[in-house]
């Protein structure tokens, strides 16, 4: 009896399976490495963490010198720390921090969720205008839209974020009083419920809609100065990818059957630019959660940045190292979906 091949679904699945069980794998490697070269930088930061924690009279005292390195597992050999440290990872405990006092997770949970805020709606943004003034950008090449365009954007990428910040909050809140203050919320209003730890979300799962326009005030600014440097960068991007795209034959070829423009442009171009488009997006997203320091400092915004500016400025090596690793992974984690993303938007990657 002749057995018929496999239905087509269970034919693709297997290698697309086969591809994302290497990616898993390979990023739980890539996680190992971060926790080794997140501790050994961390350890070589010069400097005294006993010090910058106790203060210089309490740090001429041996016994609360012994003491204190005893309670941190600083009077064990690097080695020695290396693998506590990893043994308390697979529990979830990141070590306690010098300088708040609590859990390096608590701590680093309550920060995550203000940086997601502004970065998920900065890079939401980011691509809808850059996708848009990129692919306009690409059709009118060499025209003044274009010239025009690609200035507007190497002006985005050239300015410094921390001047930007300066410059809009100077004009929109001391001028123009259409921005808020710095914070996430005004003192009139209560934090709302926590559920997701994103106010406007928290908000309106509450049905607090006087406080989920608060706060979606006071994401005006920050969201602003970090989308109008990403804009830049997409748009430049974006550009380059769908003009590579408009000199293929298959886009002469639905152009020379007479179907629709926005057919041709949403089927073919942005269909064929968008692995390109995707791996800079992620990159994006991946460098907005892990550089706003300087955003978040202007503004007075509780994130990832601000902890980690606090923790390093104090020599708080649990601190540090949390945020470091933190970083790592989801610098991993936004790359694991872009590969995944990869083998659903193109069969040829999964079966490489």
């Amino acid at each position: 009896m002749r057995v018929g091949k496999p239905p087509r679904a269970a034919r693709t699945a297997h290698p697309f399976l086969r591809y994302a069980v290497r990616r898993v794998i390979t990023s739980i490697l890539l996680v190992i490495g971060v926790t080794l070269v997140t501790f050994v930088l961390t350890n070589l930061v010069p400097g005294d963490p006993v010090a910058a924690a106790l203060g210089q009279r309490a740090a001429e005292d041996p016994a609360i010198v012994a003491h204190f390195r005893a309670e941190y597992g600083l009077d064990q050999p690097l080695v020695v720390q290396y693998f506590t440290y990893l043994g308390n990872l697979l529990h979830g405990n990141l070590g306690v921090s010098t300088t708040t006092h609590n859990p390096v997770a608590s701590d680093l949970a309550q920060a995550l969720p203000a940086t997601l805020e502004i970065a998920i709606g900065a890079i939401v943004l980011s691509v809808i205008i850059g996708v848009v003034l990129g692919t306009v950008a690409a059709y009118r090449r060499g025209k003044v839209s274009d010239h025009v365009l690609r200035v507007v954007s190497l002006a985005g990428l050239s300015v410094p974020t921390f001047w930007l910040a300066l410059v809009l909050y100077y004009f929109f809140y001391f001028k123009l009083h259409i921005a808020p203050g710095s914070g996430r919320l005004d003192s009139d209003f209560n934090v709302p419920h926590t559920v997701t730890g994103l106010y406007t979300v928290d908000a309106l799962l509450a049905g607090q809609l006087d406080t989920f326009f608060d706060a979606l005030s006071h994401l005006f600014l920050p969201v602003l100065v970090l989308t109008l440097y990403t804009v830049g960068l997409l748009t430049r991007f974006v550009r380059t990818a769908v003009l590579e795209i408009l000199d293929q034959d298959y886009v002469r070829a639905a152009r020379a059957k007479g179907l629709p423009a926005r057919t041709v442009v949403w089927s073919y171009v942005l269909r064929g630019a968008s692995i390109p488009v995707l791996t800079v997006v992620g990159l994006a997203f991946g460098s907005l959660l892990s550089g706003t320091v300087l955003v978040e400092s202007i503004f007075s915004w509780p994130g990832i940045g601000s902890y980690a500016y606090q923790a390093a400025s104090h020599l708080d090596l649990p601190g540090v190292m949390g945020v470091g690793l933190l970083i790592g992974v989801m610098y991993l984690l936004v790359n694991l979906v872009v590969d995944l993303l990869y083998g659903v938007l193109d069969p040829r990657v999964r079966i490489a």
